[in-house]
């Protein structure tokens, strides 16, 4: 019997994992997984933001619990799908949203700064992917992998952000997405990506203070940012079965700035 929209959309019973969690656009995704009933693992670096963004997934009676890891080393990235494993079963989604900036102008970019964004944003994002594919999804043919990227990585960026190394993660991020979406479509793994635009968050501020908040939400056709609820129906969609035909997408949610630039 064909399944109703609120059917389709629910998580009950789902276990996911979000990385980079414990605020901002990570903590936003939580929220929208949690509500459609889904059990959540929080990881972020730091144990403190940790117990902070738990305790607010709980105030909302979502199952919420925290592993602190650096998606950056391998070993962490091992210990925290072992960790979920043990504690929660089988991952059913994986949110890969753990990432980095750094500015600098190209032609002085620190090589340790170059390798510090390409090791969290993208070796990270695979390793997080492989593991938990190897260890949970692909045998029981059946997972969801949503890789955050970015309108960064759709092409370049005013010249005085100097973000070569976030662009580029970026860039590289929708060509694992695209790649792994068609090895994993044989075991019934959808892999999609979200191009957020201009988010008031940590990772952005150093962009927003640059360019002028206001500045920027005048370049968007919907003329404002990002806010804490623009990033749910498209995480909602690509977690559930209302999106079990989609793999190897992305969707920018950028109020319209990648249409003027033309990405």
């Amino acid at each position: 019997m064909t399944r109703t929209v609120s059917q389709l959309f629910d998580l009950t019973g789902k276990t996911a994992l979000v990385t980079g969690g414990s605020r901002g656009l990570g903590l936003q995704m939580a929220h929208a997984l949690g509500e459609a009933g889904a059990r959540i693992m929080l990881s972020s670096r730091k144990a403190a933001d940790l117990e902070e963004a738990v305790a607010d997934l709980q105030a909302a009676n979502i199952d919420a619990r925290w592993i602190a890891a650096d998606c950056s080393k391998e070993a962490d990235i091992d210990r925290l799908v072992d960790e979920t494993l043990s504690r929660m079963g089988d991952i059913d989604i994986l949110v890969n949203n753990a990432g980095a900036s750094w500015a600098a102008p190209a032609e002085d970019y620190p090589t340790e700064a170059w390798d510090k964004v390409m090791n969290l944003n993208v070796r990270g994002y695979f390793l997080l992917a492989r593991r938990i594919g190897k260890k949970s999804m692909i045998a029981r043919r059946s997972g969801r992998i949503i890789n955050i990227a970015s309108i960064a990585g759709l092409g370049g960026n005013p010249p005085e952000l100097q973000m070569v190394a976030y662009n580029t993660s970026k860039g590289a991020v929708l060509s694992l997405t695209e790649t792994l979406a068609c090895e994993w479509g044989a075991h019934n793994i959808t892999v999609n990506a979200i191009c957020p635009g201009f988010f008031p968050s940590k990772l952005t501020a150093g962009v927003l203070e640059t360019l002028g908040a206001e500045a920027m939400a005048k370049h968007a056709p919907l003329n404002r940012l990002g806010d804490d609820e623009d990033l749910k129906g498209v995480t909602l969609l690509f977690a559930s079965d209302a999106g079990k035909h989609i793999t190897g997408q992305w969707i920018a949610v950028d109020g319209g700035v990648s249409v003027i630039t033309g990405a």
